[in-house]
């Protein structure tokens, strides 16, 4: 293990264990007032009129009419409004903000409030969406001719539902107006994001803007662009009632109404000429819901995964992103990857039976290495740790046996093992992080000799700030003690680019490490020093073209292997993990505990997403599954062996060869596990999650 890799004692450990950390909820101001949000009943109508009850004094409704910038959430297309206009798009599309200094008194007068509709007819199911969103293509070789000459032609279309971050913490903003300006605080992961939708929404000047990120419980993506919305929101009723107000999700509403992982089907056409894959034709559609919010870049990457860890060379991808009249949909780590991996890896399990072959066997024989061309005509410039991967699930599962050892059983309680390999492409897609985000980092030396990292990346449970001082204090050679990072505040901080896409430790990391070699250099005992660095892209870089899809969509990748072993018992439909083993690459580790940590939680919520995480709307288009009594998550207890090892691939490019690793632990788990559920009932499954029921289902079929 590296040096760097040694655990240390986490910078947030003693406030959070003591109590004294304070989450956004904790913060009590004078005068401030409680707010809640009127939802709309219907997933479209035309709001004809809205019947408000007298208010008592004190009270206010703030709606479209009281924003004084412009009524659009600035996200990326920026089609969100703050508060509904005219039209209504999803059950839960807000109308207006009661606020008031009672939260009961508030919550009285929103169930007086009549909204009065005229219902239009909404659209549910993305097959029947007539708005598609965003439309991306690319292709390399000749597949047209790959599909005519084949000997076969596979065709299966694959299905994945939502899932939910379910975060320990729920949505949470407190805005309050001072001397001409805003101040935003709450839980979230990009505080430069909800800068820039609060300026928008109130017509204020960057200046007169200033967000804060209280400690955060958790965001799972979920706090990426939300908070954007519920900022704006909140920000609006404060500068209207002039007083500081304060909106905190219940877990009911959280659960129904914020952005959830995008639904998504994929259709693959793979041709095979004298029992070789000769290329892949894929069709992928994205339910974005009513707003567009993040979809294009999820939609992107996505795309980019969609022939696998696979050399393909003839490829073609098309995808799109529609309208539904359903909640908007988002960020979720992974960001599109896992509904593309799910696919691909399981049409290759597929054929690999038609062709009487064992999956893995046919999967190897197309693993990329480095120097191959990416799907995207890009290039995979460093090691591919795959082969060793392998090796190393088989000796702690005996996958290869247990595979053949399983096929074919006939008793009550039937095992099966499944296993899957994938990547997480690190960073923004493209040549976002050159040309979008810009990101710059500073670290302060004091006169005291203590040096403060200066970034706008947020911790929100994964140890970034731990993490960030790690890498400042080894690098310029003093006590961790020495190094400290506060929650940002963007009065204080550069906009160093969003806590999102795996690239904080790797970019951001990598700066402030720039940063720490040059403070070494110019160091001045007991006087203040500010050291800045700007991004940079790496010189290896393919540059990528978004219009022709086309070059280096990532500077590097993070690989993993995952095996899953299940026991279903065909009398009750029930399934148990027997166990869960991942070999995770992400460069060198700047922190051996922090990385444990985050593969094995990483991997349980990819576990939940494959098995037991089922969410789905009803026919008003309202979401069924809104508490933990109907949308049930994994716990520890759910798989009792769980083993994740770390395999170190050094980046060259990333501080101490650091690589993204946020991600890449949820991508690959659901592939691992339906392969292991086709392992033991001896059927081809084509959808996720796949639960309890879906298991009686085949077994009633097969019985049938």
């Amino acid at each position: 293990m590296e040096k760097i890799s040694k655990s240390a004692k986490k910078k947030d450990h003693d406030a959070k264990i003591s109590g004294r950390a304070l989450y956004v909820d904790d913060h009590v101001m004078e005068g401030m007032l409680h707010g809640r949000l009127l939802r709309s009943a219907k997933a479209k109508a035309r709001i004809a009129d809205i019947l408000v009850p007298e208010l008592p004094e004190g009270y206010f409704v703030v709606g479209k009419s009281d924003v004084t910038g412009i009524n659009q959430v600035h996200i990326v297309l920026d089609d969100t409004p703050v508060y509904a206009e005219e039209l209504v798009e999803y059950v839960g599309d807000p109308i207006l903000m009661v606020v008031g200094p009672d939260f009961k008194e508030v919550e009285r007068i929103l169930h007086e409030i009549v909204v009065v509709y005229e219902e239009l007819v909404p659209v549910l199911d993305m097959r029947k969406a007539d708005t598609v969103f965003f439309n991306y293509n690319y292709a390399k070789g000749n597949i047209d001719q790959a599909l005519e000459e084949a000997d076969r032609v596979f065709i299966e279309t694959f299905q994945t539902g939502y899932q939910e971050q379910a975060y320990l913490e729920t949505q949470g903003i407190i805005a309050y107006p001072h001397n001409g300006r805003m101040t935003v605080r709450g839980s979230l992961q990009c505080p430069y994001y909800v800068h820039g939708a609060v300026a928008k929404a109130l017509g204020y000047a960057g200046k007169d803007v200033q967000i804060i990120q209280d400690v955060t419980g958790g965001g799972f993506g979920g706090k990426e662009a939300y908070p954007s919305i519920l900022a704006a929101q909140t920000a609006v009723a404060a500068k209207k009632a002039n007083k500081p107000v304060k909106v905190i999700f219940d877990r009911r509403e959280d659960m129904e109404f914020t952005s959830k992982r995008h639904p998504s089907i994929s259709t693959y056409k793979v041709a095979v000429k004298n029992g070789e894959i000769t290329g892949m034709d894929i069709d992928v559609m994205f339910n974005s819901g009513a707003y567009t919010t993040l979809s294009p870049v999820v939609l992107q990457r996505g795309l980019i995964c969609a022939n696998g860890v696979y050399r393909i060379d003839n490829l073609r991808v098309a995808g799109r992103a529609v309208k539904t009249n359903t909640v908007p949909c988002g960020a979720y780590r992974g960001f599109g990857a896992p509904q593309t991996f799910f696919a691909v890896e399981m049409i290759m399990d597929h054929i690999a039976k038609e062709l009487g072959m064992d999956s893995l066997e046919l999967k190897e024989k197309y693993m990329v290495k480095q120097g191959d061309a990416t799907s995207t005509s890009g290039k995979y410039h460093f090691h591919v740790p795959l082969p060793e991967m392998i090796e190393r699930i088989d000796e702690l599962t005996a996958y290869r046996a247990k595979r053949k050892l399983y096929q074919n059983q006939t008793g009550r309680y039937r095992r099966g093992i499944g296993l899957s390999m994938f990547f997480h492409g690190c960073g923004f897609t493209g040549s976002g992080e050159r040309d979008l985000i810009k990101a710059v980092a500073k670290i302060r030396k004091n006169a005291d000799d203590t040096v403060e990292v200066l970034a706008s990346n947020s911790d929100i449970g994964q140890g970034l700030k731990t993490t960030f001082c790690k890498i400042v204090a080894d690098t310029l050679g003093i006590s961790y003690d020495q190094v400290y990072i506060d929650n940002p505040d963007t009065d204080r901080v550069p906009d160093s680019g969003p806590t999102v896409a795996s690239r904080s430790l790797m970019t951001v990391g990598g700066l402030l490490q720039r940063a720490a070699v040059k403070l070494k250099k110019e160091w001045k005992t007991g006087e203040e020093q500010v050291i800045e660095e700007h991004y940079v892209e790496p010189d290896f870089v393919i540059p990528f073209s978004l219009a022709e899809f086309k070059g280096d969509a990532y500077p590097t990748y993070s690989w993993s292997v995952n095996a899953i072993e299940v026991e279903v018992d065909t009398l009750t439909a029930t399934t148990k993990v027997i166990g869960a083993w991942g070999i995770f690459d992400v460069g060198v580790p700047i922190d051996m505990n922090i990385i444990q940590g985050q593969m094995q939680g990483g991997f349980l919520q990819g576990i939940g997403y494959a098995s037991m995480e089922q969410m789905d709307y009803n026919d008003k288009g309202m979401i069924r599954n809104n508490s933990f009594s109907d949308y049930i998550i994994p716990t520890a207890v759910d798989v009792p062996t769980l083993v994740t090892e770390i395999m170190n691939n050094p980046y060259t490019h990333g501080p101490y060869g650091a690589k993204g690793a946020g991600e890449l632990p949820l991508v690959g788990a659901a592939p691992a596990y339906v392969e292991a559920m086709e392992n033991a009932l001896g059927a081809n499954l084509n959808k996720i999650p796949f639960t309890t029921e879906d298991t009686m289902r085949i077994l009633q079929e097969v019985n049938k």
